[in-house]
């Protein structure tokens, strides 16, 4: 199928890590024009999700550089490996965990959607996690939690702009998911799904997606 990506400028904000690199270069054989941000770019453009006026600089050298922006893919975020399990109700963990993945989500999503609303079209595509589902790990279990309604509420709010909205999240992460174990993903099986959500095939929008089998025992109504 073809996902009609071809020309469209896609930005990925975290396109240098282990799940970023492969949406960006996933998006890449669809034949978008992505640009790569992260804080330490190689040919792309810098961007420190933790940061406004980081965010607003990049996004407006993106906009002086190809005049738009068609889509976006928030994939900047500490792993929840470098999360202390024995601080996780620790409030300033907790609070610094929101900041680097929930808030570096809303001020990159701030940032773009004034001028998609304008152009009257565009996709804002965010990586959380199926820890938003569980407890046991409260920090892990916040951030995904806060960057999944913070999506909800921008989608709602966007609705009948032409800009939608959604949240793919993994379990484990890994190179060889074993599909029995629940929950588990490669990066390429979330790069294939953000491709078409970043698509103008995509008319999904509000939704946060479990990738993989969602994590077993966990329901939602």
């Amino acid at each position: 199928m073809d996902l009609q990506l071809g020309g469209r400028v896609v930005l990925v904000v975290g396109g240098t890590g282990y799940i970023g690199a492969v949406v960006a270069e996933r998006l890449r054989e669809e034949g978008a024009e992505v640009v790569v941000a992260s804080r330490h770019p190689e040919g792309g453009v810098e961007i420190d999700a933790r940061d406004t006026a980081s965010v607003e600089a990049g996004v407006a050298a993106v906009l002086q550089q190809h005049g738009r922006i068609d889509a976006v893919v928030v994939t900047a975020a500490p792993s929840a490996r470098t999360l202390d399990p024995a601080r996780a109700t620790d409030p300033v963990q907790v609070a610094d965990a929101i900041d680097g993945k929930a808030l570096a989500f809303l001020r990159v999503a701030n940032a773009v959607l004034p001028t998609m609303q304008e152009a009257g079209y565009g996709r804002i595509v965010a990586i959380s996690g199926q820890n938003a589902w569980l407890t046991g790990n409260l920090t892990a279990a916040v951030r995904n939690a806060a960057l999944n309604v913070a999506a909800k509420s921008l989608a709602d709010a966007a609705i009948g702009s032409g800009v939608r909205i959604t949240v793919v999240n993994p379990g484990n992460v890994t190179d060889d998911p074993a599909d029995a174990a629940g929950g588990e993903s490669s990066p390429q099986q979330i790069a294939d799904l953000v491709a078409f959500l970043a698509s103008p095939r995509s008319v999904v929008s509000g939704e946060s997606i479990a990738i993989g089998h969602r994590t077993r025992g966990v329901t939602a109504l």
